[in-house]
């Protein structure tokens, strides 16, 4: 995974490019599932970022600690007020191990597509699977690849059309990889960037979890433990570390 993905115009601009992640409701029901599965005890947060979830969760009381690879998203956690009291290992989040034992470890946002092989993926889980304690839950938010939507012939999907920001994903369906194009238009200025994802179903997912030796507790379409269905177009996947 490329540090430079989240680089420093990325890092001062987070909220900016991306308000629709700062929604209260959205972090708000975030924050209550997490802290229902982490009880008293600390979480670990793979790609923990500028702490968008890390810091309303560790005003619960819950100790988070995290592994990112962007020490320029570090940088604007540590800016904002509790910053300093959360523990983030600066480096890949399928390989850096950090002390301790965990409730919960969680990866949200589709962070999981930013490792771009399978066996980064599996590692991933691996990873996750070493951190936890007995009894412990693995979280993912990742979103469907919108491929029974594409017209035939098509490898293009366009997932926002604003007047200030324009996103649409490019498959590679022998490689599955999707890359990511976004266009804002910021202060009268273009900016674009691309970078490239393996995108994955919530099968493989599990298969993933199966070979990391956790087991499928349960699924969801959002935060607010809507029904997963055929319809969904992302869930929350919740794997178990056996007691």
């Amino acid at each position: 995974m490329r540090e430079s993905l989240f680089d420093e115009w990325i890092a001062e601009r987070y909220e900016l490019l991306w308000p629709e992640l700062f929604d209260p409701a959205t972090i708000s029901a975030t924050v209550d599932f997490l802290a229902g599965l982490s009880g008293n005890g600390p979480a670990l947060e793979f790609g923990i970022g500028t702490g968008r979830i890390a810091l309303p969760l560790s005003r619960t009381g819950i100790g988070v600690h995290g592994i990112e690879m962007s020490a320029a998203m570090v940088g604007q956690l540590r800016a904002q007020p509790g910053g300093s009291d959360v523990d983030v290992a600066i480096g890949d989040f399928a390989s850096t191990s950090v002390a301790g034992s965990f409730p919960l470890v969680y990866l949200i946002r589709n962070t999981i597509t930013n490792l771009t092989t399978q066996a980064a993926q599996v590692d991933c889980f691996r990873n996750a699977a070493a951190h936890l304690q007995p009894g412990g839950y693995f979280v993912i938010e990742n979103y469907i690849p919108e491929l029974q939507r594409l017209p035939p012939g098509e490898t293009r999907y366009v997932f926002l059309a604003a007047s200030d920001h324009i996103g649409f994903e490019e498959y590679d369906f022998a490689n599955q990889i999707a890359v990511s194009h976004h266009y804002w238009m910021i202060d009268g200025q273009l900016e674009a960037r691309s970078s490239p994802h393996r995108y994955v179903w919530p099968g493989e997912l599990d298969l993933m979890a199966g070979i990391a030796g956790l087991t499928l507790d349960e699924r969801w379409d959002d935060w607010h433990r809507g029904p997963f269905t055929s319809a969904s177009r992302s869930h929350i996947s919740v794997w178990r570390k056996p007691s």
